[in-house]
């Protein structure tokens, strides 16, 4: 690799951090949205070409400065990172494609070029979580986008929008803290921040107390950020009452990248054999797991905002992709994965669809929908779309990932698990049909004016992100191929 190629990463996340000041100096709305989106769209190219190298050369390893790790910070890109880089720049394009109509309706004049500014922040604290492979560079990326994510969540135009960016403030800095103490404990028994250099040293060591403390202050502070039940309780509010554009982004990335970490630090770092034999983290995430999947959905069923009503949809979600982390398998990992990918496209989706609807009528409550099935019928399919591959349904990304998963549990004899899946499955149904009878079934409210379509600047990108949700349901390689090569990668040793 030559020329260009050779830094695409130290691209991937210097374009989108030059970006954030770009949009500062910017001052206005149009050319902040130009600078933030054009920084996006070289941001996808670059994931896509590192995802391409990976699978021509294989692990790529890029040491900034020219200082050579562990002298150096080094960033390090496999199949692993380099599908979650994909995911999380592709939806960032096409969020920011839909933004401007949303945004102007949503946030207030004067702020919007600041808004533009934290999107650029938070993504590239996003991509430099996933790419880097330093430990602490790690925690520092990790603030960056939580609090970009805290400034975006708090520009909502309704005043709850305050108080859910400083409660997920205040669980996001213990989780964070959680994280850095673990980090510390690291350091202080191996001297080395390097991800590949701890992998090496902590064998010999793994038994000793500060490791053990470190392997539960980073599980528990990743669980934290990734809202696994019972520790969610910041992330109903914040979806709720963020602006359109951002719930779609951050419910679509943010936890994804937080379980990619996860991942990393178990598989990777301190290998499945400490974590899962010689500790039981399988119960510890397994049991939890299992509740999320119950818990998220019954919540769901009673929500009247629908907003929240899909925020207590993805601790259900977190659920599954936990519950295949914790089967501790390459095939449980490579569910898990897959289903990081299914999600992402099937909330962007939602969430999109839902800002078409507040664009024109004001709210996403389910009596103020009523009857819009008939009125707004392509954002409505692509509603529904989400929909259905949220349920799982056949020829939808949603029935990818439950099959995987299902498979992953039978694999591992875990027949029982499969009834729990198909069980919390079926509560989910309960809360979408409730939507759909709402939006296709129920008259038009009294009094409310005849409702127009959404515009086409933020209807064609939730359409395809719809579109994208069948696609991947019906054509499966690249989802399924990168996640099973990335299992491969993460699973050092076989230990069932």
């Amino acid at each position: 690799m030559s020329g260009l190629a050779a830094h695409l990463p130290a691209l991937q996340v210097v374009v989108p951090l030059f970006a954030a000041p770009l949009c500062l100096l910017a001052g206005r709305a149009g050319l902040a949205w130009l600078i933030v989106f054009v920084a996006s769209c070289l941001a996808t190219a670059t994931a896509a070409g590192l995802a391409y190298q990976t699978f021509q050369h294989g692990t790529l390893s890029y040491p900034l400065g020219g200082w050579a790790a562990p002298w150096g910070i080094e960033y390090v890109v496999d199949t692993a990172n380099a599908f979650i880089l994909l995911l999380v720049s592709a939806i960032s394009t096409v969020v920011l494609m839909y933004a401007p109509a949303s945004v102007d309706r949503e946030i207030r004049q004067g702020r919007r070029h600041l808004f533009y500014c934290m999107f650029a922040l938070c993504l590239t604290g996003l991509l430099g979580i996933a790419i880097t492979g330093d430990a602490f560079n790690v925690f520092v990326f990790l603030e960056i986008s939580s609090l970009s994510s805290y400034a975006l969540i708090a520009l909502g135009g309704h005043r709850k929008a305050l108080t859910a960016s400083f409660q997920y403030l205040v669980m996001g800095t213990i989780g964070a803290t959680f994280f850095l103490i673990g980090v510390g404990l690291l350091y202080m028994m191996t001297g080395t921040l390097n991800m590949a250099d701890l992998q090496a040293r902590i064998p010999a060591i793994q038994d000793s107390r500060p490791v053990l403390a470190a392997f539960a202050f980073i599980t528990v502070g990743l669980a934290l950020k990734a809202a696994l039940f019972p520790l969610h309780l910041w992330l109903p509010n914040a979806y709720a009452y963020a602006p359109n554009v951002v719930s779609a982004f951050i419910a679509a990335t943010a936890t994804k990248v937080s379980l990619y970490v996860l991942l990393r630090f178990t598989f990777t770092i301190f290998g499945a054999k400490f974590a899962f034999l010689d500790l039981p983290l399988h119960w510890v995430l397994l049991v939890p797991a299992v509740i999320a999947m119950f818990a998220g959905s019954f919540s769901a069923i009673f929500q009247r905002d629908v907003k929240r009503m899909l925020a207590y949809s993805s601790v259900a979600q977190i659920g599954y992709i936990v519950l295949g982390i914790a089967l501790s398998s390459a095939a449980g990992v490579a569910a898990a994965l897959i289903h990081i990918f299914n999600h992402g496209l099937m909330k962007a989706a939602l969430f999109c669809a839902l800002g078409c609807i507040f664009h024109r009528i004001g709210s996403v409550r389910l009596e103020a929908m009523a009857g819009l099935g008939r009125e707004m019928p392509w954002t409505m399919a692509a509603l529904v779309a989400g929909g259905f591959s949220l349920l799982g349904v056949p020829l939808t990304a949603g029935f990818i990932s439950k099959w995987y998963l299902i498979e992953a549990a039978f694999e591992a004899g875990l027949w029982w698990l499969v009834v729990l899946v198909v069980l919390s499955s079926m509560l989910a149904v309960v809360y979408v049909w409730r939507l759909l009878e709402a939006l296709y079934f129920k008259p038009v409210p009294e009094g409310r004016a005849a409702v127009a379509e959404a515009p086409l600047s933020m209807l064609l990108p939730t359409l395809l992100l719809a579109a994208a949700n069948i696609y991947f349901g019906l054509d499966t390689r690249l989802p399924v191929e990168m996640a099973q090569s990335a299992a491969t990668i993460l699973i050092r040793e076989q230990i069932w």
